[in-house]
């Protein structure tokens, strides 16, 4: 699945040896500290966004490798006319003091960025220094993204993120890096700390809402998902009702909470079980007798037809 994400970027100093060591792996001629201009971005961090979604530490230590190397453009346009910058370091940076919403230590992804020093960078390079260019992007994709109070495939539980359970928040996890595409410079940021703006999934499909072919396309997505959580929501209650008709002691409120934990699959599987077990308890009886008078029981004398 893939993701964007918004953050910040600083203006960094001069390269020294080191640096220019590492930036040289990127070029074909030798440069040398005269001909580039570097600064640092703040890729994607732990916290958890205005999306209900967060990087879990893993994965951005995962990311800050796959990240050197990758070019940097404007609003995820993949045009080589656009490229403007590369990372040629990057490294998870802790952020001492931060406690995340999820309760853990606040850290995130610092990335280290040259472009050349040329009359065609300059308008650039004034605008960095300007704090004009301040918000990037980064385009990646990442392996799962599980619920983080079930650990189940997000979206396939009854969970809703920002949504408490227990005292526990729900939000989503992603883990897993699986590619780093490219990271762009942005205008909006979302995330309420370093501006960062991240879509994943059907976010990211929303985008090609607006452009030419696609608009059908999301909103049967969007109807198909709807049908799908309402379809998992009756399957839960038809399993919670027929828990009450067994009689097997199970309270309401702890069976809905067990339901809320469980997949199609195994809700399937409840419902045949609880469903054969108060067919038992509840036998149906038919209310005309097709069979002799001696299956007639006596008692029923008078409803006799």
């Amino acid at each position: 699945m893939n993701i964007k994400k918004q953050a910040g970027c600083a203006v960094g100093a001069q390269p020294g040896g080191e640096e220019m060591e590492l930036i040289n792996q990127f070029s074909r001629k030798q440069l040398t500290e005269r001909e580039v201009y570097t600064f640092a971005v703040r890729l994607c961090d732990n916290e958890i966004d205005r999306d209900g979604e967060r990087f879990e530490r893993g994965t951005l230590e995962e990311l800050a490798k796959l990240f050197v190397g990758k070019t940097g453009i404007f609003d995820h346009q993949w045009t080589a006319a656009g490229q403007t910058a590369r990372l040629y370091r990057a490294e998870v940076v802790e952020e001492p003091g931060v406690m995340t919403a999820a309760g853990d230590a606040g850290c995130y992804v610092k990335g280290y960025a040259y472009i050349l020093r040329t009359p065609g960078n300059e308008e650039l390079i004034a605008q960095l220094e300007g704090g004009i260019l301040r918000e990037v992007s980064v385009g990646c994709a990442v392996e799962q993204a599980v619920c983080s109070i079930c650990g189940k495939q997000a979206g396939s539980c009854a969970h809703k993120k920002g949504e408490s359970y227990d005292s526990k928040l729900c939000y989503t996890s992603l883990r897993g890096a699986a590619d780093a595409f490219e990271w762009s410079f942005v205008a909006v940021p979302a995330q309420p700390k370093a501006g960062v703006l991240k879509h994943k999934g059907y976010h990211a499909m929303k985008e090609l809402a607006g452009q030419e072919g696609w608009a059908h396309e999301v909103e049967l997505l969007e109807k198909q998902a709807e049908l799908g959580r309402r379809y998992l929501s009756a399957l839960r209650s038809e399993v919670v009702r027929l828990n009450g008709l067994t009689g097997e002691g199970v309270a309401h409120e702890v069976m809905e909470r067990i339901t809320e934990q469980l997949g199609e699959e195994e809700l399937l599987e409840l419902r045949r079980v609880y469903a054969e077990k108060a067919a038992k308890r509840f036998p149906l009886v038919t209310q005309l007798n097709h069979g002799g008078q001696e299956e007639r029981q006596s008692g029923d004398g008078a409803f006799l037809i």
